[in-house]
């Protein structure tokens, strides 16, 4: 059983347990020293968002790899991918991001990343817990404690490595382009990066003050910016979300573009290319069957996992494909990165447009989202999803949609809260399954918090 890390690094609310500045402390310890083999000098780098609990996090870590001999290297404010990619490019022994990715700035984050920039191994984060409940050993000597410095141009490298994603032969000369950073990790590096590229920028969300990330902007809350997009009579508008690992667009008209359009688009370019590797797409199973269907229709197939995205990577380098994602707008197109980069799928996106000639709403517009309806139940003692009764209903909701549908039911990874999906070609249909299975969901919550 799991203790401290989730689905995607340890997370929780800030100056609380786990993150806090004594586990930070002790997480650096314990995976720095799970990182130092030998007594040759190792280093980390670390990336944060701009959370005001970042500069604790942060200062905590530090001493942490710092007291096991790590040599430590800042690169302030910088995206999730960003960080990924200087792990492997700085030659680090590990990576990591402090951030809480589209939570509220009360929650903060940690994401830990190997040397060849992928997120850790589930045995590797057991360990990481075993030593920080057991201890990690001896420290390092005291003319072997590590020396911590500021990187100075991390974010010149990163937008220097995300312009290089996109096609060399185009540029986006004459494209009105409104980019919202969500007052996060972004804010700097996704309008330079645009900019430079010949885009027409407008920005959003650049404006962070520790407090405001992902405050009524970003990726989970678009509004501002379609309105933004109407108003400037913009070719597109680019939602990221606080560390800039997930993206969601939106057209001309300032209709929203999801995960799951951006997928498809992209799947069906890179294959008429000859560049899709594995035969489709890797999706979690939260992504619309409308999705399936038309990846199916032009000859290519949709491979579901479990929710998160470390997830689909986890398929996509096993099984060989080399484009996978989530709905809500973690792209991974590990031709260029090991992990969700709300930029470069956006950049993916416009060299589309580039080249076709024609506006974003009819080249994203690749099919139809069949109906779908998720909600959510909090709960605080067992776990409703053994109740028989529970079980009962989502079978009864199985057999009501049929072949045309599907439910999905799903503990969340981060919170205590069930996630009750259904989806199927009949609206009614779907909404009376959905309320029927939280409706008793519900209840048996109820009854275990009053038990």
């Amino acid at each position: 059983m799991r203790k401290y890390f989730g689905t995607d690094g340890i997370r929780g609310q800030a100056n609380a347990w786990p993150m806090d500045a004594e586990t930070a402390l002790k997480v650096g310890m314990a995976a720095g020293r799970l990182f130092t083999r030998d007594e040759n000098s190792h280093r980390v780098v670390i990336g944060k968002d701009t959370r005001l609990s970042g500069y604790m996090i942060e200062s905590a870590l530090v001493a942490g790899f710092l007291s096991v001999g790590m040599n430590v290297f800042q690169f302030g404010p910088l995206p999730t991918p960003a960080v990924a990619m200087l792990t492997r490019s700085l030659r680090a022994d590990l990576g990591v991001m402090i951030s809480a990715s589209h939570n509220p700035f009360a929650d903060n984050g940690i994401k830990l990343f190997g040397p060849d920039g992928y997120k850790l191994s589930d045995e590797q984060e057991l360990e990481i817990e075993r030593m920080i409940e057991e201890g990690v050993g001896e420290k390092a000597a005291s003319d072997k404690v590590g020396r911590a410095k500021r990187i100075e141009d991390a974010q010149a490298r990163y937008i220097e490595f995300a312009k290089r994603t996109f096609p060399k032969d185009l540029r986006l000369e004459g494209i009105r382009v409104v980019v919202d950073c969500a007052n996060g990790a972004a804010y700097k590096v996704a309008p330079a990066a645009l900019w430079e590229l010949g885009a027409e920028v407008f920005p959003l969300g650049v404006e962070p003050d520790g407090l405001n990330v992902n405050d009524k902007c970003g990726s989970t809350a678009p509004e501002r910016l379609c309105e933004r997009v109407r108003e400037l009579r913009a070719d597109v508008g680019i939602a990221l979300d606080g560390d800039a690992d997930r993206v969601i667009l939106v057209d001309e008209k300032g209709q929203i573009i999801d995960g799951d359009q951006v997928l498809a688009l992209i799947a069906e370019s890179w294959s008429s290319a000859g560049r899709l590797r594995g035969s489709g797409v890797v999706a979690t199973v939260m992504s619309n069957l409308g999705l399936e269907r038309y990846l199916n229709g032009i000859g290519l197939d949709l491979i579901r996992t479990k929710v998160g995205d470390r997830y689909v990577v986890e398929c996509m380098r096993r099984d060989g494909f080399n484009i996978g994602g989530e709905q809500s707008g973690h792209i991974v197109l590990n031709d260029f990165t090991t992990t969700g980069d709300g930029l470069i799928a956006a950049l993916q996106v416009l060299g589309v447009v580039v080249a076709s000639g024609r506006p974003v709403s009819e080249v994203c517009a690749r099919f139809q989202k069949v109906p779908q309806l998720l909600k959510s139940v909090r709960y605080s003692n067992g776990n409703p999803l053994e109740a028989s009764v529970v079980k009962a209903a989502i079978d009864a909701g199985t057999e009501r949609l049929g072949s045309s549908g599907r439910v999905v039911i799903r503990a969340s990874g981060t919170e205590p809260v069930i996630r009750v999906m259904a989806e199927g070609d009949d609206e009614t249909i779907v909404r009376a399954v959905v309320d029927e299975i939280t409706s008793v969901v519900k209840q048996t919550a109820a009854t275990a918090a009053a038990a």
